[in-house]
């Protein structure tokens, strides 16, 4: 029994892969249509796909054309070709924005490029394009079922752009214990990083870091900066308690806090006395 239900399968098998490489060298495009429907609705969106990148240009305005076309665009999704579904889904989007679908589309379209998006570390230029997507998403459909998976995904991706940010200043910071000049650009970084994303996960990460940097300028530099650089350091220190009083970095920001205090009293005695 085992065996003839094997060639049973087997030769179901053979007659539907059959089937489908007639269907895909014909001419007859409603054959095509039916096969392609067929096949999605299956789950093989990988043959499906195939059908549908050669029909979908003859169904361009006619009234299946719009079916068509989301079908095409979610094969693409489903078989994670991801560039290609976003353009498609985009086109749709353009295409027929009256559409039942016109929110799956614009939700999938904008996953699309969510699903695109790289390890913090590499260029973001799909991360920002996914986020532009994801926030029209959210502005023009709050109401949509779709909704909150958008923000949940528009904050990872913007997490993710934070992560980038404060990285690229520590490393701004890690170079400039050789190079003092690069610590300026390290404080600079780490103040537009807390300008710019006040809520950030990261916020803390960033205030602390700025304490290390601020201090280590500091106690490098010229007589004539010096006092302004400690105090600079010191305020940085302030600020760290003032948002985060029960920070993870307490210890090592206090110690830091000891030192800017006591080279500012070195200094201010020294100043005195001369």
């Amino acid at each position: 029994m085992r065996s003839i239900l094997l060639f049973c399968c087997a030769t179901v098998f053979l007659v539907s892969c059959s089937e489908y490489q007639k269907v895909l060298k014909e001419t007859d495009v409603k054959a095509k249509y039916d096969m392609a429907e067929k096949l999605y609705n299956e789950g093989d969106y990988r043959k499906a796909v195939r059908l549908f990148e050669q029909i979908a240009p003859k169904y361009v305005g006619k009234p299946q054309g719009e079916r068509v076309m989301f079908f095409f665009a979610d094969s693409y999704f489903k078989n994670g070709d991801y560039y290609l579904s976003g353009y498609q889904f985009e086109r749709f989007v353009k295409s027929y924005p009256r559409s039942d679908k016109i929110q799956e589309a614009s939700f999938l379209g904008a996953k699309s490029y969510y699903e695109l998006s790289p390890d913090y570390s590499l260029d973001q230029s799909d991360t920002d394009k996914a986020l532009a997507k994801l926030q029209t998403f959210i502005n023009n459909y709050s109401e949509s079922e779709y909704f909150e998976s958008a923000n949940a995904m528009a904050k990872e991706l913007t997490a993710k752009k934070e992560k980038k940010q404060i990285e690229v200043a520590k490393q701004f910071n890690k170079i400039g214990e050789f190079n003092l000049p690069i610590l300026i650009s390290a404080i600079t970084a780490f103040d537009n990083f807390i300008t710019d994303n006040p809520g950030s996960i990261y916020r803390e990460e960033a205030l602390y870091y700025r304490i290390e940097a601020a201090t280590e300028l500091a106690m490098n530099s010229t007589e004539d900066k010096k006092q302004e650089r400690l105090e600079d350091a010191l305020d940085s220190y302030n600020n760290l308690l003032r948002y985060f009083p029960e920070t993870e970095f307490k210890k090592e920001a206090d110690k830091l806090a000891e030192s800017i205090q006591e080279e500012l009293s070195t200094y201010q005695n020294s100043t005195l006395s001369k």
